[in-house]
């Protein structure tokens, strides 16, 4: 390799270990001055920051078609391993791939911020179609093995599947002890399901957890209170516009035009863009609190608490997608490097495990592996669909995937239930 392409892979494997780390915040001078070089040597290379996240993001897609070109070939010299097997190796062939590009997997994940540019927003719209396509081959032939169940759909399978594999690289499952059994627990909760047995689905609707989720999301309505009706417009034009350029990238200025009201205007409603980040995400927070507060306060069984949670989920991801977005914005600009942070709070996890927990000593779940915190991160990605999928099936089908997968599980199996 020449000397300008040595420097080069080094300026990209730099800005990809910063933007990791530091987010999008990471300026030009940072990459530079951790290259060792000047900022104009850098510029040499690459003429601006969107130069390096576009390279970053065409690698990383580049590495997930190889990934999926292999598997393919796979499908054709190693057809005597059992599909699951071969699910679960190709899975942890994604998850390492997405933790090996992580910058460029977060700039990427569902919607990038617009300020990246149309190129950026372009390539990342693009789904990793190769990698997909590769998944739904073998799980047709699967299903013609008889090894996958009937009635489920394999498209949406294979979507469920690669997108549990790369958000591996997205939160700090992948940092944690025992991170190596997470891809493996992830797709095994998926294929096999934790349920011991599961009622009908009718009966699990039934179920008084079940129907407290339902009352409280009918209850969360589409006012807020009774409030002003001008702050509530503010702030749903400020969801719309952190949600899309990010909170770092987005100023007073820009809600106020988007509003149509004049800056003025806008700072006597809310103090600072802080107070209107604030003032979003505490609605957002108790109304997600309440939804889940009646899954588990309800007088059920784990199973039962569990299978309300993911209805409660899949109501949150469809009702408050501008919320979902700004999440990922903070994510962006601000990835998380310790097991305390993520796309979900604290309680949240809490919670899982607790669920979890009561399910294993009660005899509903089996989940193998590692410790009961990785089990629990491993369950909290499962019960949470992703917002594609979700829009895409309708939160029904959304639910009856859920049931199918965490709960009875894709693969035909020997243990009990409906």
């Amino acid at each position: 390799m020449s000397t300008d392409g040595a420097r080069l892979n080094e300026i990209l494997q730099t800005a990809a270990t910063l933007f990791a780390s530091a987010g999008l915040r990471a300026s030009l001078k940072e990459i530079a001055d951790a290259c060792g070089i000047l900022p104009g040597s850098l510029y040499h290379h690459f003429e601006s920051k969107e130069a390096i996240v576009l390279e970053l993001v065409r690698r990383y897609r580049e590495d997930l078609d190889r990934l999926a070109a292999v598997a393919i070939d796979d499908l054709h010299t190693d057809s005597k391993r059992p599909v699951e097997d071969r699910v679960i190796a190709f899975g942890r062939e994604i998850a390492a791939c997405g933790v090996r590009h992580r910058a460029a997997l977060l700039l990427t994940l569902y919607d990038p911020p617009a300020v990246l540019g149309d190129e950026l927003a372009q390539l990342a719209s693009q789904t990793p179609v190769a990698i997909e396509a590769a998944m739904l081959e073998l799980l047709r032939e699967g299903r013609a093995a008889g090894a996958i169940r009937a009635g489920i759909d394999l498209g949406l399978l294979s979507d469920r599947l690669c997108q549990s594999m790369l958000h591996v690289g997205v939160g700090v499952s992948h940092m944690t002890p025992g991170s190596e059994k997470v891809p493996e627990i992830r797709l095994r909760i998926l294929l096999q399901g934790i349920a011991s047995r599961t009622p009908s689905n009718a009966a699990l609707d039934r179920s008084s957890s079940f129907q407290a989720v339902d009352k409280v999301v009918a209850e969360w309505g589409d006012d807020d209170g009774g409030e002003d009706g001008r702050n509530v417009h503010l702030r749903a034009v400020a969801r719309r516009e952190f949600g899309r350029r990010g909170f770092e990238s987005t100023t007073m200025r820009d809600i106020a035009g988007a509003a149509e009201v004049s800056t003025g205007t806008l700072y006597r409603s809310f103090r600072s863009k802080d107070d209107l980040l604030a003032s979003i995400m505490r609605s957002y927070t108790e109304k997600v609190k309440s939804a889940w507060d009646a899954a588990l306060n309800a007088d059920c069984s784990a199973l039962e608490k569990l299978d309300a949670l993911m209805w409660a989920n899949i109501h949150v991801t469809e009702r408050f997608s501008d919320e979902f977005r700004i999440q990922l914005a903070w994510l962006r600009q601000s990835p998380p490097s310790t097991p305390d942070l993520g796309l979900s709070f604290g309680w949240h996890l809490r919670h899982v495990k607790a669920v979890m927990t009561e399910g294993e000593k009660s005899g509903e779940f089996h989940i193998e592996g590692a410790t009961a915190d990785v089990r629990a991160r491993c369950l909290q990605e499962a019960i949470v669909f992703p917002p594609n999928i979700v829009r895409a099936a309708g939160h029904r089908a959304a639910q009856g995937l859920a049931r199918e997968t965490v709960l009875r599980g894709a693969v035909t199996r020997p243990r009990g239930g409906t």
